[in-house]
């Protein structure tokens, strides 16, 4: 594959998801717990112990590795990055959401960073979005660099 990662919705379960786990160097990232506003359809559906979404980290591990397997967290979820974290303390997560969806890389950061960090912030309407007019490429930029300054900061808060 000429790519480094692929995102798989893991509700097939382990026969879908294991082919992609056995690419050196490649990235499996399942989708755990999104910020849509349709995820609480499944996603959040729990029985006594737990959510749908943590039975899927909990199960996913068994499958891969913190070396290749990655999760969708969306950054709308703020205070849920702890249960997330419960369920996959090393693992990366890619984390949309922030910028025009209205997530808190504050948030994000506070209750999702493990000891290497382990999240990549995805901004993209914020950005895409900056202006529709002739400053277009002046205003995206300034929204990246914003968002790169506030991820900088909650690195310096940790000692990154």
């Amino acid at each position: 594959m000429s790519f480094d990662a692929i995102t798989i919705a893991p509700y097939m379960g382990s026969d879908s998801v294991e082919p992609f786990l056995k690419f050196e160097d490649k990235w499996a990232i399942l989708l755990a717990l999104t910020s849509n506003s349709g995820s609480s359809d499944f996603q959040l559906f729990s029985n006594s112990n737990q959510t749908l979404f943590e039975a899927v980290l909990q199960k996913a591990n068994t499958w891969g590795s913190p070396q290749n397997l990655m999760f969708v967290v969306g950054a709308t979820r703020g205070e849920g990055f702890k249960s997330i974290r419960k369920y996959a303390p090393d693992n990366f997560l890619l984390v949309p959401g922030v910028g025009a969806q209205g997530g808190s890389l504050s948030e994000v950061c506070q209750y999702g960073m493990n000891k290497d960090c382990g999240l990549i912030v995805n901004a993209s309407r914020s950005i895409i979005y900056a202006s529709n007019g002739k400053d277009f490429a002046e205003k995206a930029r300034e929204e990246a660099l914003k968002i790169q300054r506030e991820m900088a900061e909650e690195l310096d808060k940790i000692g990154f």
